[in-house]
């Protein structure tokens, strides 16, 4: 599973084990983990939570989807190298 980037603590990842999924990032602290929070990327360049399991604090949370959001085009680079794909599926 690679890692994209840190936001302090935090680890933005992929899990290796996702393709066909719409584009995604995983969120957790130091590391990586089966309990990371999902973060959705949009077609519009933005961010939604599918889900916070790893309990992120909301004001963390949030300015990390604008960190995520300012690295779209970087994300979606990453996921089309890493899986392979010259195509994205996105949430939305």
């Amino acid at each position: 599973m690679p890692s994209l980037f840190k936001i302090g603590s935090y680890t933005i990842f992929f899990w290796s084990d996702e393709e066909g999924e719409p584009i995604h990032v995983h969120m957790a602290e130091k590391r990586p983990s089966p309990n990371a929070t999902k973060i959705w990327l949009t077609r519009g360049g933005k961010c939604i939570v599918a889900h916070n399991k790893g309990k992120i604090p909301d004001n963390i949370l949030n300015k990390a989807l604008d960190i995520i959001s300012a690295h779209y085009f970087i994300i979606c680079r990453e996921w089309k190298e890493h899986f392979a794909t010259d195509a994205i599926i996105f949430y939305c």
